[in-house]
């Protein structure tokens, strides 16, 4: 099995835990963009950490970074801010394994930004698959009361928050390995792994300043929820960490097919962990999501 099928299918168990923890902060402890914070407030020091103590294990030098490098890594972790802010809010609008359905659209977004962006062509079978999982979300976005107003099922937070989230995942996962590829290395867990310090310590570094300045003593209360939140920083370093090597290795929409996965494990934690439900019509609508995405990179 491909090095890479492994990361992302670890990654994708990371992810899960990661968000499994921040949906407890978010739910009383934390806002939306304190549980955001702290995934990237309690990963910096164990990333950084870990980048300068693998160059010290290795005996290699800081690689050169073309100046490309920034405009990737800038792009790709604003995008992951906001795709995290977004996934954190969704969860008061829809259970755990829904919100993270929606949040899965990423790959068949990633398939269009490659097509805005990289011009990877997408074939007629593709295109199907693309309204395969659009049909999915319409169905998951089903909300009390707009039954017969089917267009809005498309414009309710909760399908606004999703479709959001997954656009900004798919921006940044171009623009990690965009970025991953302008460092001057052979190195691939090596290049992972300056580049996941650079961004995760210029993302902390805004978001708290953004806290500060918007919602004032925030960033305290992500400090004093320490005891849990270090385990999200842990699980997020490790996630990112499988994720940035494996964009360096394979593209980013093979990644996250691979990464399809964690909608089974959030299925499984929604269920045993949270107490929650899945309807027939959630189902239904998380199934077609996966089919379509799986679809997307097959015939794409």
């Amino acid at each position: 099995m491909d090095l890479w099928i492994i990361l992302s299918v670890a990654a994708a168990s990371f992810q899960t835990l990661r968000f499994m923890l921040q949906k407890h902060l978010s739910m009383g402890a934390l806002s939306a963009g304190g549980a955001t914070l702290a995934r990237f407030f309690y990963s910096a020091p164990f990333v950084v950490t870990l980048a300068f103590g693998y160059l010290w294990a290795t005996g290699a030098v800081w690689p050169g970074y073309s100046p490309l490098f920034w405009l990737y890594a800038v792009a790709g972790g604003l995008s992951q801010i906001l795709a995290t802010w977004c996934v954190v809010a969704l969860f008061s609008e829809r259970n755990f394994a829904v919100g993270i359905t929606f949040k899965k659209t990423e790959v068949v977004q990633t398939a269009i930004v490659g097509l805005v962006i990289l011009g990877d062509r997408i074939t007629v079978w593709g295109l199907a698959a693309i309204v395969l999982g659009l049909l999915g979300v319409l169905i998951l976005s089903e909300t009390p009361g707009l039954e017969a107003r089917w267009w809005r099922r498309f414009t309710n937070r909760a399908a606004f928050l999703g479709l959001a989230s997954g656009a900004f995942f798919a921006v940044s996962a171009v623009g990690y390995r965009g970025a991953t590829l302008e460092i001057a290395s052979s190195d691939p867990l090596l290049r992972a792994g300056l580049a996941l310090a650079v961004v995760t310590v210029m993302q902390t570094v805004a978001l708290t300043l953004w806290l500060i300045w918007r919602e004032p003593g925030q960033v305290g209360r992500v400090i004093a929820a320490h005891r849990t939140a270090v385990w999200m920083g842990l699980t997020g370093m490790a996630g990112s960490l499988c994720w940035f090597t494996a964009f360096t290795l394979e593209n980013a929409a093979m990644v996250f097919a691979v990464g399809q996965v964690e909608v089974i494990f959030s299925l499984f934690a929604s269920v045993l962990v949270f107490g929650e439900r899945i309807t027939r019509r959630e189902g239904w609508g998380m199934a077609l999501i996966t089919l379509s995405v799986i679809a997307v990179v097959m015939l794409r």
